[in-house]
């Protein structure tokens, strides 16, 4: 199975949707994961016409949606939208994966960017790195968002991917990165793309 990836795309705050870059890399995906920040369900609506969609809502913005007029409305929010759970957890190839838009590890009150848990966490495999209640059991991956910036890390047995933004890398408007998440048989491979880089 092969996952597309992709987080924070804060439309309409960036004023253009998911760039065309994103529905090439996704071409052939079996399933995209959103990990939050989304804002209108019509980004789900554009990325379910590559692939089925599930999407993990952001507490503090996917609450509320701007309309056309902009005018900040619940109508038409993901809170009426069946893709879109606090936290989602898909079973695939062997693997348990966690969605969720912001990861909070107990022990360690910052943000999650890359290599900050290596250097501020003590991690213990026996205890997991997020409660099991989260996700209901332990997951072998999560996926979440929140930070703008991609992130591809190991600890014991659970893998973190954080694909970044699309449209804010790294909370910039700039364009960003997306992920792919490929599945066989109890092998995973995950790829950061650049969206930058592709012509």
């Amino acid at each position: 199975m092969k996952i597309g990836l992709i987080s924070d795309t804060h439309t309409p705050g960036d004023g253009q949707g998911v760039p065309e870059s994103v529905h090439r890399v996704f071409d052939g995906v079996d399933l995209i994961l959103h990990a939050g920040n989304i804002f209108m369900s019509s980004i789900l609506d554009d990325l379910e016409g590559i692939a089925p969609v599930k999407a993990a809502g952001s507490k503090d913005r996917d609450k509320l949606c701007l309309d056309s007029s902009h005018i900040w409305k619940p109508t038409g929010c993901w809170c009426a939208d069946s893709r879109v759970e606090e936290t989602q957890v898909i079973e695939s190839e062997g693997f348990t994966i966690g969605l969720i838009h912001e990861l909070v590890v107990p022990g360690y009150n910052d943000r999650i960017y890359p290599g900050s848990l290596k250097r501020g966490f003590q991690y213990d495999e026996a205890q997991g790195l997020i409660p099991d209640e989260i996700f209901g059991g332990r997951v072998d991956i999560i996926i979440f968002g929140h930070t703008c910036t991609a992130l591809l890390e190991e600890y014991g047995s659970t893998t973190l991917i954080n694909p970044g933004s699309p449209t804010l890398r790294n909370e910039l408007r700039k364009v960003g990165t997306v992920a792919t998440l490929e599945l066989v048989e109890g092998v995973k491979t995950v790829e950061i793309i650049d969206l930058a880089t592709l012509s």
